[in-house]
């Protein structure tokens, strides 16, 4: 289940995708650990790397549109392979993957334009080897699209002149294009949004600083009287807002498959390492309570594959007409990340004191994982985005036809026509209880299907009132809690779709068990929560079924990962 770059060969891929990938891996392995380390402690910029794709033609090959690509006929916007790359990139470190993903982020604007001009212009750009950034966030505002000071003053001939200055901008110290979002100096609301193209070697272009201590650049930069001609301007009104959502829908999924890519690497290093460890004359792994926690980290890890693997499908299969991707994709930025946190804090206590060591993948990886679920807007944000769906998830399913396994080679031309960011209360689903029923027969898929009911029972009996559908608090423990039964759905259909494991299967479902038993408690606990959802809540914390053989098993393919891969000196 894990991506191991000594096996690794993605044959449901084309061949050009497929030697771009394995050329990648190539290039870190050649690398070797000592450099990848060394860099990431004096926090040197990877130049090295950037120089690699261009010459490969990477950047442009997998994030150049059908319609920009001219003759070649491997561009394209295909979100599985642009996925694989992404867990590649994580399982080498967050600074890789953070160029690759601020890239993603910067060309959105310019994908979903009309602009022609600008749209051959950062085609070329990738060609040449560039790299892109995305010029929303402000220090004042952070990333709060309704408010920003870069302000844009007509200067007659269809341009403007721009003044003001951009925070946590990642790239924004060589990108060759800068999507940046401002606002009309003489237009009052959103008709005077304005997303336009800038180029960091302008001489009106200050760069200030690098604010994070860290080897990637996230940078701060002005614009002193920079010319905005007409050519490069991409959006204006509500189409820019439109433009600056919609992006963070296409680019933002990439965070799930970064923290996989960072746990794999730290699952791999940390499990062989308390194998191989003697303490008392015995190996680490022999103590009940290391099984257990490497056995959870190990399926809270595939859990995760599970259900971004799933959401690809669901995003590559999306229309006007099928939303359900602007679900799963909180879910991803929020759920999947969260639980990469979890994974490694689960190897860490096992690991213990190695974890510090300067000379381990994993010291990096503790580090980096916890930035993830913070790169966009905290997990509190994405939770208040789930609960918006959850009236017409859980209780108006209509009858849609089966998502399948999107793998094909083919241009994902909706993620840049997206149309207005807005009516996700109206977004509808198929019947979540369809994947659930499916594989009823496994013991811990019934026993949490038990407290999915019992979640919508609670809805219905004792819904949130008036005042606690204010209390953002109170929500988000809710909003855990359906959070839990839409990452099951994606799972069970993934499980089958690829044939899991059942013994796998009903250990992670154990798991989402203990997780819901968790957050129903959190709700008990609440100052807002009345006596009648007190009691419901207590009525959830179940146990889930276990099976000393069925955990043995799944215990036996947590050891197959001692000594399978280890990163060349």
């Amino acid at each position: 289940m894990l991506f191991n770059p000594h096996t690794y060969d993605p044959v449901h891929l084309d061949p050009e995708s497929r030697r771009l990938l394995r050329a990648t891996i190539d290039f870190f392995e050649e690398r070797g650990k000592k450099a990848l380390l060394d860099t990431y402690i004096d926090r040197a910029w990877y130049a090295d790397f950037l120089e690699f794709a261009a010459k490969e033609g990477l950047f442009a090959t997998f994030l150049t549109p059908a319609a920009e690509g001219g003759d070649d006929p491997d561009k394209r916007w295909d979100t599985a392979r642009n996925v694989a790359l992404s867990e590649i990139l994580g399982f080498y470190g967050l600074n890789y993957w953070y160029t690759w993903q601020v890239t993603v982020l910067g060309l959105g604007p310019v994908w979903q334009s009309g602009n022609a001009e600008a749209r051959a212009h950062a085609a070329r750009l990738l060609d040449y080897g560039h790299v892109m950034a995305f010029g929303l966030s402000e220090r004042s505002h952070g990333a709060d699209i309704y408010a920003t000071d870069m302000i844009l003053t007509p200067t007659g001939d269809g341009g403007f002149t721009a003044n003001g200055g951009k925070y946590y901008i990642g790239n924004g110290n060589v990108a060759g294009l800068v999507s940046v979002f401002g606002r009309r100096a003489d237009v009052e609301g959103p008709d005077g949004y304005v997303f336009f193209a800038a180029d960091s070697r302008h001489p009106s272009y200050q760069l200030v600083k690098n604010v994070v201590n860290s080897q990637m650049f996230v940078s701060e930069f002005r614009l002193t009287d920079y010319p905005v001609r007409e050519q490069d301007v991409l959006h204006t009104g509500k189409a820019a807002f439109d433009a600056a959502l919609n992006t963070v829908n296409v680019g933002k999924f990439n965070l799930c498959t970064a923290a996989i890519g960072i746990c794999e690497h730290a699952t791999y290093e940390a499990v062989t390492h308390a194998h191989q460890r003697i303490l008392y004359g015995k190996p680490v792994t022999a103590f009940p309570h290391v099984r257990r926690e490497l056995t959870d980290a190990y399926a809270r890890l595939v859990a995760m594959k599970l259900f971004a693997d799933r959401a690809v499908d669901y995003f590559r299969s999306a229309g006007p007409d099928d939303r359900r991707y602007l679900l799963f994709n909180p879910m991803t930025k929020m759920k999947v990340t969260t639980e990469g946190e979890k994974v490694i804090d689960l190897l860490w206590d096992v690991i213990a004191a190695k974890g510090f060591e300067a000379d381990t993948y994993f010291d990096k990886a503790a580090k980096d994982i916890r930035g993830l679920p913070k790169l966009e807007g905290t997990v509190h944000v994405n939770l208040a985005l789930i609960l918006k769906f959850m009236p017409n998830y859980l209780f108006r399913p209509l009858e849609l036809p089966p998502v399948p396994t999107r793998h094909d080679a083919c241009d994902d031309e909706f993620l840049f026509r997206q149309g207005p960011a807005r009516g996700l209360g109206q977004i509808q689903f198929h019947d979540w209880r369809i994947a659930y029923d499916a594989h009823a027969a496994v013991p811990n898929v019934a026993r949490f299907r038990e407290q999915a009911d019992g979640l919508c029972d609670l809805l219905l009996k004792h819904a949130p009132d008036e005042t606690q559908q204010a209390d953002l608090d109170f929500l988000l423990s809710l909003g855990q809690l359906f959070a839990l039964v839409v990452y099951g759905q994606l799972i069970l259909e993934q499980a089958g779709l690829t044939g899991l494991d059942g013994d796998l299967l009903d250990e992670i479902f154990a798991i989402l068990v203990r997780d819901f038993s968790g957050y129903a408690t959190e709700l008990h606990g609440k100052s807002a929560t009345t006596e009648e959802q007190a009691a419901w809540a207590l009525s959830q914390v179940r146990r889930p079924v276990t099976d000393e053989a069925r955990t043995g098993r799944v215990w036996e393919q947590v050891l197959g990962l001692v000594g399978a891969y280890e990163m060349r000196p």
